[in-house]
């Protein structure tokens, strides 16, 4: 048999799969709770697999091949990056995340200041989670157009759809089944296929050794610089963003959430090593990849389909897919989340109007609005894909504003008793302006860098600002509203057990505290 043929059959089964298990999450989905956050029942094992699943995308499997190809052992920072955000919010805030009962991060700022301006965090969360699903969109495409030689609008449109149909049927319950499956995939092929294959084709470690320069081997080959920017975007990125903390809330106790979330850090941490090592043994097995030509993307469907054999290689493209679609999922109805809980009401309030968007009195109805908002943004997403050929660009935007307005007003919030809800405000306000301004700036080339909108520079400026925003702001304000702290703190307790409904935004009383 061909073994391109078997390639794209395996291919094929595994989409098939992903359209069944919509179906399976839809018999689960009884109201908001179960469409949005699993019914908030998942156990360590489903827990830890849809953790490490949505973290892992395109950039961690397939980028941190390319990135151990090209830089050898260090190319695993990225993916470490990752895997330690996951590890430090695990350790240091899932348990107080999860006992909150509620659905959005914008939420948990309304909970913990009592201010509607915190409300604009809805705003940044939804383009962040909106370019992250179009970005991904895009990524299992390319592997699409190399299997199957389709044109590449055709591989998104139909990509798209697959993860369109699962996410909107079933919702969470269809997302975390679809994501296990994706996981124990991912497994097998990065570390019990292509690692052993890869390694054995390069003749081990004394072969590659023998073969590359020693700065492969160095643990900061890939730049000290770069390594900081990975920790300062993607580890702080992961302590905020709404695709992360919806699987939080997914967990049954605050333990599953603290320690399957750590389990799922230390795994992203090894997937990192391991593809690392992966790449530099294809350094080796394969040095004639142009990867100046074709991007480093390349070489892991070039070590699936030369250095593993026939049928092998099709589960390893596979589980590129697989990575891609958990993280295109989780970004898809953590958009619809934010979109029908936070930006709609929000938006509306601007004109006077008040919005429910939670219809506790009919659960179905609930349910229904939730699909007709995946299904939208989805569609939106897979257009947005289509049409921008550098959507990296939108999402390097969204990250740079998620980390450096956010990121202070969240955590500030979750640690510091004194922080006050205006101080919070100014700090998104000061961060989330000055870091577009200067990504606008470095983007113009008003200030000169090499690397444009890619500049680290902003989100340090960001971060510095809004932090100092924060303190000083807070130091000269009242103290929050006793209320509303009292309110937040039975919940940080885990004394009050019944959700906070969809669209709620609890608000202080008074404007001025």
């Amino acid at each position: 048999m061909d073994s391109s043929f078997l390639n794209i059959a395996i291919v094929v089964v595994y989409l098939l799969a992903m359209l069944a298990f919509g179906w399976w999450g839809k018999s689960r989905t009884k109201n908001n709770s179960d469409f949005l956050v699993a019914g908030r029942r998942l156990g360590p094992f489903l827990y830890t697999g849809t953790m490490a699943a949505v973290v892992l995308g395109g950039a961690s499997t397939v980028g941190g091949v390319g990135l151990g190809y090209k830089f050898g052992i260090s190319g695993m920072w990225l993916v470490v990056a990752i895997g330690t955000g996951v590890l430090l919010l695990s350790l240091l805030f899932a348990g107080t995340i999860q006992r909150l009962k509620i659905y959005t991060v914008s939420q948990m700022l309304s909970l913990r200041y009592g201010q509607q301006a915190t409300q604009t965090s809805g705003i940044v969360m939804l383009a962040y989670t909106l370019m992250l699903c179009a970005t991904s969109t895009g990524a299992y495409a390319t592997i699409f157009v190399v299997l199957f030689g389709w044109e590449r609008w055709l591989a998104i449109a139909v990509g798209g759809a697959i993860v369109l149909v699962y996410s909107t049927i079933g919702g969470m319950w269809s997302i975390t089944l679809a994501d296990q499956v994706q996981f124990v995939i991912k497994t097998v092929g990065i570390f019990l296929l292509m690692l052993p294959f890869a390694l054995n084709a390069a003749g081990g470690f004394d072969g590659i050794r023998a073969r590359v320069d020693a700065s492969f081997f160095q643990i900061d080959g890939i730049g000290t610089q770069t390594i900081i920017t990975y920790f300062v975007v993607y580890t702080l990125g992961l302590l905020i963003g709404q695709d992360i903390w919806q699987r939080v809330f997914t967990a049954k106790t605050p333990k599953v959430a603290r320690w399957g979330g750590a389990t799922a850090g230390v795994y992203c941490i090894l997937y990192g090593l391991a593809g690392a090592v992966i790449g530099l043994a294809a350094r080796v097995a394969l040095p004639d990849i142009d990867v100046k030509a074709l991007g480093k993307d390349v070489v892991y469907a070039e070590v699936a389909t030369h250095l593993l054999p026939i049928g092998i290689g099709g589960l390893v493209m596979a589980a590129a897919v697989a990575a891609m679609m958990s993280t295109a999922s989780g970004a898809l109805i953590a958009a619809a989340t934010v979109a029908r809980a936070d930006v709609v009401p929000f938006v509306a309030s601007w004109f006077g109007k008040t919005i429910h968007t939670d219809d506790t009195e009919n659960p179905e109805h609930d349910v229904k609005a939730n699909r007709y908002w995946v299904l939208g943004l989805g569609i939106l997403a897979v257009l947005i894909s289509m049409a921008a050929q550098d959507v990296v660009v939108a999402l390097t935007i969204a990250y740079d504003i998620l980390v450096g307005g956010l990121l202070v007003a969240i955590l500030g919030g979750l640690v510091w008793k004194r922080g006050t809800g205006i101080a919070a405000a100014w700090s998104m306000a000061v961060g989330s302006v000055l870091t577009l301004g200067l990504l606008i700036m470095y983007a113009l080339g008003a200030i000169p860098s090499e690397d444009g909108v890619y500049a680290n520079e902003p989100i340090y400026w960001g971060l510095g600002a809004s932090l100092v925003c924060y303190v000083v702001v807070s130091l000269l304000t009242p103290p929050t509203d006793p209320e509303v702290r009292g309110a937040w703190d039975r919940r940080v307790a885990g004394a009050v057990s019944e959700e906070l409904p969809l669209d709620a935004h609890p608000v202080a009383s008074h404007s001025g505290h």
